[in-house]
């Protein structure tokens, strides 16, 4: 009898085991801790968090439906590359997203979906303010996933927090190109979007949020063909 009662803790221990693992290694990876190519050890892992294995194997499976481990044929793991080759496919993709959320976030918001947007303004405003690239990045996810969720489209909102992920690791080199000096414009534009959806302006929302995407992409672009190098490891 004793034995059953151990054994849901036990899994609930293994389960929150699992997710503390994730979500390290995810924010590590899409913050470029973890760069592209490195090696994941598994026993490493496992002394880092001092834990069996078996919970550190299942974060890594997680993570590898997600895209962001490769297991390679001899069986070593390590980040999955950035596919600059077909980054095409993903940016037709994240302007696509940006058109459509926020077209709908100014068709069907509520007043207290506004004030979820607001917040997350407020907070990437002061992410820029100090500076913080990674703060930035996860502010200007946050702020984008609120306003799909606005527009009530679950389906959208998901494909959408999928590209904004996958997009952490390219946006980490996007705020590195402005050496920091992070321009104001970032934060206009989230005003704008604001005012837009408030407005219930669709055409308008779909305007300033294709703006805002294109140039987010151009500049992406500009970085991967100028001359100098990045300085982080590849």
């Amino acid at each position: 009898m004793n034995e059953k009662l151990s054994t849901p803790s036990s899994e609930r221990k293994r389960g929150s085991g699992v997710k503390f693992v994730y979500d390290i290694l995810r924010d590590e990876i899409l913050d470029l801790v973890l760069p592209p190519g490195s090696p994941i050890d598994e026993v490493q892992l496992a002394e880092r968090f001092e834990m069996s294995r078996t919970p550190i194997r299942e974060a890594l499976v997680r993570l590898a439906g997600e895209g962001l481990i490769d297991t390679l044929p001899n069986r070593s793991t390590m980040v999955s590359n950035i596919d600059f080759l077909n980054m095409h496919t993903f940016f037709d993709a994240l302007v696509l997203m940006y058109r459509v959320t926020t077209r709908l976030a100014a068709q069907y918001h509520r007043p207290e979906d506004l004030a979820v947007i607001r917040g997350f303004h407020e907070d990437y405003a002061a992410a820029v303010e100090a500076r913080d690239a990674l703060a930035m990045i996860a502010t200007n996810a946050a702020f984008h996933a609120a306003i799909a969720d606005a527009g009530r489209n679950p389906y959208f909102t998901s494909l959408f927090r999928r590209l904004l992920d996958e997009g952490r690791r390219i946006l980490r080199l996007y705020y590195q190109s402005y050496e920091e000096q992070f321009p104001q414009r970032f934060v206009d534009e989230h005003a704008d979007m604001i005012a837009v959806i408030a407005a219930r302006d669709v055409d308008g929302a779909d305007r300033v949020a294709r703006a805002h995407a294109e140039q987010i992409v151009h500049q992406i672009q500009k970085l991967f063909t100028r001359d100098e190098r990045l300085d982080i490891a590849l």
